[in-house]
């Protein structure tokens, strides 16, 4: 028996339900999310976000990777080619209190860590979110100085209160820079 067996039974049920049928390819909301892997952090619960709304990216931190600005310039492409004008989507950047990545502002953990997976330990310090207001802003930064991510979106930070269960905006959404042509 595999652990994944209740979840595979619940997938038996969802798809005798036919909501996944006509879905289109454009989200129904315009927005792009990238918050944490946390179990704790479920966008469709916390947004009351349905299937078909927004994509949404998750990894550890919910921190812009090159893998992440990757994606987004990818969608932003995408829907740019379906959307003639206007603004395609806001990126929102959610992260939040009490995260797991805090281990690795631990020298100690961050070390062990480096060594057991090859990873750079200063890269490594660098993800730890250990105050998510100072952290977002970072990624928030980040995805509007790419040059790979169109001028077309906006991008904003939140903070997810792990306590309260309420998100709150801490970098109002802006444009990035234009690239010149």
């Amino acid at each position: 028996m595999s652990n994944l067996d209740p979840l595979l039974e619940r997938n038996r049920a969802f798809a005798a339900t036919g909501a996944y049928a006509g879905l289109s390819i454009m989200p129904n909301q315009p927005v792009f999310v990238v918050t944490c892997l946390d179990p704790r952090l479920d966008p469709a619960a916390f947004l009351g976000l349905a299937l078909g709304d927004a994509p949404v990216v998750r990894n550890a931190g919910g921190r812009v990777t090159d893998a992440v600005i990757d994606d987004i310039a990818f969608i932003s492409y995408t829907a740019g080619l379906m959307l003639a004008e206007g603004t395609l989507f806001e990126v929102a950047v959610i992260h939040h209190t009490g995260c797991g990545t805090g281990f690795l502002a631990d020298a100690d953990f961050r070390h062990a860590f480096a060594a057991r997976t090859g990873l750079d330990d200063t890269v490594l310090a660098d993800e730890a979110v250990t105050d998510p207001e100072q952290t977002v802003a970072i990624d928030v930064k980040r995805l509007l100085a790419s040059p790979k991510v169109s001028d077309r979106i906006t991008v904003g930070g939140y903070v997810y209160d792990v306590d309260t269960g309420l998100v709150r905006m801490t970098v109002p959404p802006e444009h990035p820079e234009p690239v010149p042509a």
